[in-house]
């Protein structure tokens, strides 16, 4: 119990001592006078390995803003918050209701005459506001602001408080609220927190301890007290404006006091019951969340009922009936303090504990999905955990130094005939502690968080053993602490923080309160929202205040006296800034707001706000304990951990909160649920290398490398550098620290392979590879690889590398890791790599030729045409693909493989006139002589016109109708081949003859510019008798050819078809004279010579007595022959005549059939008529003439001839389109008259067409222009 208010007055000399809000550890200098020097020594060590333990909770002192709460000196007693309202009773009989998180003064009231002992709110708890301008703005227009009346009258022995004016209360729901508050003078008073007339003031005789409303109060006007008369009072009913007396029992002597009473209209309403008594005074009286169960704590032990809510109907009998008493501990000194210590109840809300995890406990909130809520009878939302009937309430009760977490279920254990059926409690877990609880509550579902009393004699025994009374008091208490202790081990899991509160030397045990604020759920839709509770609140729920403020303040009740400001004049509807505090004027600190449950600590003279830890409260204590490690990986998950950089100092003034239009916030739920004090990275843009996040990565970045290099960590060092270093500055000197370090291999993995800004120095690259061109040739061959070639500027690794070179140390034979030639192929591909990247794609060209990296050299020719840059080294180009292994025993076959794609690109370039055949036989004539196998592929590849480009035309266009179309410039390109081969016509004869007998005789009969006698010798020198009979017939030596093929080569056919080609009828007779003595070549002549020699004079050759194997079979051979002649000739005769018939027959039928005309149709349709010789339709107007397209008509004096493809034509039309001249037309043939008397005659009709035909001839003239 804090001292009376008015022990202290303003101006006092404590408030020149300094005060500090809170600390970490369990010992501090205000203690030095109370240990030995031996304990000192031990704090101290035991100070230093606290300090490596990250605190659980973060602190903020509230004292500052509460300064209308400590005016004229008073001290606070009792203490509640819940919902968005705190309510605060003083020692001089006040109650302040302050709005949260703002702080701002919403009604002060004077209700008591003495201390107040406890405060009760119904609802509990309180529904968050939905905040609508237009009704509150109405209310505060019509109404002026007066001071609020005293309920209990003047105070003896203090002066009254004055109370800042104060605007009415606006009439939201959040706001239909009523606070019961208890006092030692006897009294209870219920108010309603919107409408000054609706108060009731009881008084029951005897200090009470205790009140509870109950949840409905609203609607059943109940309540529950308790005090030193060791009764509790079931309250109902009571009249409005009234103050009166408790009928519970004598001793009641109070009278109707206060403002209705004066005026005489107070009366003794209400009815007051008993529920239980006789057990010592009652300190402590709850009421569940769900509103089912009432707990009261009293000088025996601890008792449950159950209350008359939420009951079936068949329960009625139930209510208020005893479910369960726990006795207090059986220990030294309980008998004596158990009605002296303070119990503390708090029904646990588990859904708005913390989350169990440390990783997590740095985030603000557990996110949940949305959950529905339901109601209790009286239409309140229940809290999550009481959503289902069946659901278990938790309760926590701290008492004395020990903890009871129990478990209140629905059916159970009743006492008497009510046993098993209204609820039962399990008792989960007794704690026993060092110090006396002065608050208590579940932190986590496995953490409870104390708040421990600790005095001096505390330290070695567990329990104070006398009372502390009076208004003279030892001035030797210690700071009060807060403890998380875990459920399950019963230990601490943190260090103990200590509290350095105002005159906390002077304090007890019931001094303190602890009431706590659940953990907001974090929708998906709150979530989304940003910044709308720091608005409104200017900040209080900040635990964001940074440490050196926090710790270093000196406000306190103390140092602050009376303001005669007055409140302002704002509309109390406009949310979006936090009302200025009476008598304050610094503004609330723009802090950010977090989510998660908020621990208030009130003491008489100071009030403090515990949380948990924000990233960045997190992130300067991993930097102020040099683990930048830890820091770092904070920074890259939650860049909010240092804000965005508007604050460059821990003593920067508090910018001030922008007025920001309520529209479009919705309800004060969603503005706590807002998390627009987080600062995020953008989702969709990149972040900003130059952002104050970036820099305060790259600082604890480098702090981390310093680190790591100091403890010689060389390799975790270069991987950090990978994470943290982003400028080329930074790159540079921790590159340059490797390297004189000799840490190559440690930072070469990670430094950047794509360019900074600003761009990291050349130097830095060049000296890196020069390191491993001395010491590792594969690295240097995959930074290359890496590295992009404008990092660095190749010229001087070029050098180094060919310097390596020059030594001598390194060769194409020399021996490495069992590979030979290993270092060596690595330099010279190093070597290529850096002649591209410097623009010298020919000396690049010349080191792959070396390698025999035909792929990258074929590629490299194609893409820079550097054909001409192999021009002087042909040889080793062609051997490209070919191994030295190769070389010596290869297969053709092998060879012509590996070398085609050069040779190739060599036959195609001949042709482009860049590299002549010349050079080429120069150039292998001079390496390997003639003949030689990649010379013969080259001729080959000419004459055939085989190309790269032909190549690949024919693996594209094998199937596609393009092949067709490029079959023309095959053929040029075959043409000029051959025209190429032919200027080297004796090279090429020596090496078709030495490697392809085949294509020697195409080349010997299509080629005319060889040298005869040297075909000829040379055939001669190899035997290659077919080609020598070809060269001898070129020379018109046929006897002599044929002689040798029946001399060498003895082939009668061949002989026989060379003399047939030939068709020389001497050589005939050479070949008879020949075979004479040769039977085999006479049956051959007999078998093959068919109808070539006359049978005749072959049979008569034939020398007498001549014995030839088969002379009758080929005899009879020969004469089939020609029997099969003889019947092929008469069946041709028959069909010719044949044939001839037939014509004949259709010509006498043509001649014999008659001709219709038609005459005297005139405009008719034209036929189409088809031409009988041509098959084509032709159109003709019917009975016209085609010649002057006149109709025919009976009178008509012109003679009419038709022919068989049915055009008629007048005489005359048709000799003129004859093109006969009227001149030239005979007279008879015009002026004959078939109408005489001779008509009927034969003869003149017989000229008659003997003439015409002599003149028409031709035919139809229409046909005769169709057919051609």
């Amino acid at each position: 119990m804090a001292p009376e208010a008015d022990d202290t007055e303003p101006g006092d000399s404590m408030e020149d001592k300094p005060t500090t809000k809170a600390s970490n550890g369990r010992m501090h200098p205000g203690q030095e006078n109370h240990s030995s020097e031996g304990q000192e020594e031990e704090g101290e060590e035991e100070e230093e390995e606290d300090e490596d333990e990250e605190p659980r909770l973060k602190y903020a002192s509230l004292t500052e803003h509460l300064t209308s709460v400590y005016r004229n000196g008073d001290a606070t007693s009792s203490f509640l918050a819940s919902g968005d309202k705190m309510v605060i009773g003083t020692h001089n009989g006040n109650i302040h209701i302050l709005s949260l998180p703002s702080l701002t003064p919403i009604k002060v009231y004077h209700a008591h005459s003495a201390s107040i002992s406890a405060v009760s709110i119904s609802p509990f708890p309180p529904p968050l506001p939905t905040p609508k301008a237009n009704i509150p703005a109405r209310l505060v227009s019509t109404q002026k602001s007066s001071p609020a009346p005293s309920i209990a009258g003047t105070n003896k022995g203090s002066t009254p408080t004055k109370s800042p004016k104060l605007p009415p209360v606006p009439l939201t729901a959040s706001n239909q609220i009523y606070i019961a508050t208890s006092s030692i003078d006897g009294n209870v008073c219920v108010a309603s927190l919107t409408d000054p007339r609706d108060v009731m003031l009881r008084n029951f005789g005897r200090p009470v301890q205790g009140v509870a409303l109950s949840p409905d109060y609203k609607n059943d006007h109940s309540y529950l007290s308790g005090g030193l008369a060791g009764n509790l009072i079931l309250t109902v009913g009571g009249r409005a404006g009234t103050s009166s007396t408790s009928n519970a029992g004598a001793g009641a002597a109070a009278t109707a006091s206060g403002w209705l009473g004066a005026i005489g209209l107070g009366s003794n309403t209400g009815k007051d019951t008993i529920l239980h008594s006789g057990e010592g005074a009652i300190r402590k009286i709850q009421w569940s969340l769900s509103g089912k169960y009432v707990v009261w704590v009293n000088g025996k032990g601890i008792k449950l009922m159950r209350s008359n809510l939420s009951l079936e109907t068949n329960e009625s009998e139930h209510a208020w009936k005893r479910i369960n008493h726990i006795d207090h501990p059986n220990r030294a000194a309980w008998d004596d303090m158990a009605g002296v210590w303070k119990p503390h109840a708090r029904w646990i809300d588990e859904s708005g504990l913390e989350t169990d995890d440390l990783e997590t406990s740095h985030i603000n909130g557990p996110q949940k999905k949305p959950h529905t809520q339901s109601s209790d009878s009286t239409g309140n939302l229940l809290p999550k955990s009481m959503t289902r009937r069946q659901r278990s309430e938790k309760l926590l009760i701290g008492w004395g130094d020990t903890i009871w977490n129990l478990n209140v279920l629905p059916g159970g254990s009743g006492l008497g005939k009510d046993a098993g059926k209204i609820a039962r409690v399990e008792i989960l877990t007794i704690l026993r502690t060092d110090c006396i609880v002065s608050g208590v509550s579940l932190y986590t579902p496995s953490l409870i968080v104390v708040l421990a009393y600790i005095t001096p004699d505390e330290r070695t025994s567990a329990v104070q053993t006398t009372p502390t009374r009076g208004r003279h008091r030892r001035q030797n208490a210690l700071q009060p602490e807060i403890r998380l202790i875990d459920v399950e081990t019963k230990e601490e899991v943190s260090v103990a923080d200590t509290l350095n509160l105002s005159r906390y030397e002077s304090l007890s045990a019931t001094d303190y309160h602890l009431e706590v604020l659940p953990a907001m759920q974090i929708t998906q839709k709150a979530a989304s929202q940003r910044g709308a509770l720091e608005i409104i609140g200017g900040g209080i729920w900040d635990v964001g205040m940074y440490p050196a403020r926090l710790f270093s303040s000196a406000a306190s009740v103390r140092s602050n006296g009376s303001h005669s400001a007055e409140s302002s004049s704002r509309d109390p509807t406009d949310l979006s800034v936090a009302s200025p505090l009476p008598g304050n004027d610094q503004s609330v600190h723009p802090s950010a707001l977090t989510h998660g449950m908020k621990i208030f600590i009130q003491s008489p003279y100071d009030c403090v706000l515990a949380t948990k830890p924000t990233p960045a409260d997190h992130f300067n204590w991993l930097d102020g304990h040099a683990l930048y490690e830890e820091a770092w990986k904070l920074l890259d998950q939650h860049p909010e951990a240092v804000g965005d950089g508007s604050e460059t100092s821990t003593e920067s003034t508090p910018s001030t909160p922008t007025r920001v239009p309520a529209k479009g916030h919705g309800t004060l739920m969603d503005f706590f649920l807002d998390d627009g004090s987080q600062t995020t990275a953008s989702a969709s843009g990149r972040r900003n290398p130059f952002s104050h996040v970036e820099k305060e990565k790259r600082r604890i970045g480098e702090l981390w490398i310093q680190q790591l290099t100091a403890h010689q960590e060389w390799r975790k060092a270069g991987a950090t550098c990978g994470k943290v270093l982003t400028t080329g500055d930074h790159w540079e000197h921790w590159v340059w620290v490797f390297a004189q370090a000799g840490k190559f291999e440690d930072i070469t993995p990670y430094v950047p392979s794509t360019q900074l800004q600003p761009p990291l120095p050349s130097i830095v690259y060049e000296l890196v590879l020069g390191y491993y061109v001395s010491n590792d040739r594969n690295k240097l061959k995959e930074l290359l690889e890496r590295w992009p070639a404008e990092l660095f500027d190749a010229g001087p690794v070029v050098e180094a590398i060919q310097g390596r070179l020059q030594v001598g140390d390194i060769r194409e034979d020399s021996m490495e890791d069992g590979k030979v030639g290993r270092d060596w192929r690595l330099l010279m591909e190093s070597l290529a790599k850096l002649y591209l990247a410097h623009g010298r794609p020919a000396r690049a060209l010349g080191c792959y030729i070396r390698l025999q990296d035909a792929d990258i050299a074929m590629r490299l020719i194609r893409e820079y045409h550097l054909v001409d840059a192999v021009s002087h080294d042909i040889p080793d180009f062609i051997l490209l693909r070919v191994s030295k292994e190769q070389q010596r025993s290869a297969p053709m076959s092998e060879l012509e493989q590996a070398s085609r794609e050069p040779i190739q690109l060599l036959v195609a370039e001949a042709h482009h006139g860049i590299v002549r055949p010349e050079s080429v036989i120069k150039q292998l004539d001079a390496r390997y002589g003639i003949p030689n196998p990649y010379l013969y592929f080259y001729f080959r590849a000419l004459w055939e016109g085989e190309t790269a480009s032909t190549a690949e035309k024919a693996r594209v266009e094998a199937t596609s109708q393009a092949r067709k179309e490029s079959l023309i410039d095959e053929r040029l390109i075959a043409t000029e081949g051959k025209a190429l081969v032919s200027d080297h016509a004796d090279t090429a004869l020596s090496l078709f003859a030495e490697y392809n007998r085949g294509l020697l005789m195409t080349f010997l009969k299509a080629s005319q510019t060889y040298t005869l006698d040297l075909a000829s010798r040379m055939c001669k020198q190899r035997k290659y008798i077919p080609e020598l009979v070809y060269l001898l017939s070129k020379e018109g030596r046929m006897t002599e050819a044929l002689r040798l093929i029946i001399d060498e080569i003895g082939d009668a056919s061949q002989a026989i078809s060379f003399a047939k080609e030939q068709d020389d009828q001497s050589l005939w007779d050479d070949l008879l004279n020949y075979s004479m003595n040769k039977p085999s070549f006479m049956r051959g002549l007999l078998e093959e010579v068919g109808t070539s020699i006359d049978p005749v004079k072959l049979v008569r050759k034939i020398p007498e007595g001549l014995e030839i194997e088969g002379l009758k079979g080929g005899l009879m051979r020969m004469i089939r022959e020609y029997e099969i002649q003889h019947s092929i000739s008469e069946g041709v005769a028959r069909v010719l005549r044949g044939e001839v018939a037939a014509a004949m027959v259709d010509k006498g039928k043509g001649l014999n059939k008659g001709i219709k005309f038609e005459i005297g149709e005139v405009n008719r349709d034209p036929i189409t008529l088809q031409n009988p010789r041509t098959g084509r339709p032709r159109q003709v107007k019917k009975g016209h003439c085609p010649g002057c397209d006149h109709a025919f008509l009976p009178e008509d004096p012109e003679l009419l001839i038709s022919f068989p493809c049915q055009h008629v034509y007048h005489l005359p039309c048709l000799l003129s389109l004859s093109g006969k001249a009227a001149d030239d037309i005979p007279t008879s043939l015009m002026n004959l008259d078939w109408q005489s008397e001779y008509d009927r005659s034969i003869g003149p009709k017989v000229d008659h067409a003997a003439l015409l035909r002599s003149q028409i001839n031709q035919g139809c003239p229409m046909e005769n222009s169709d057919a051609g």
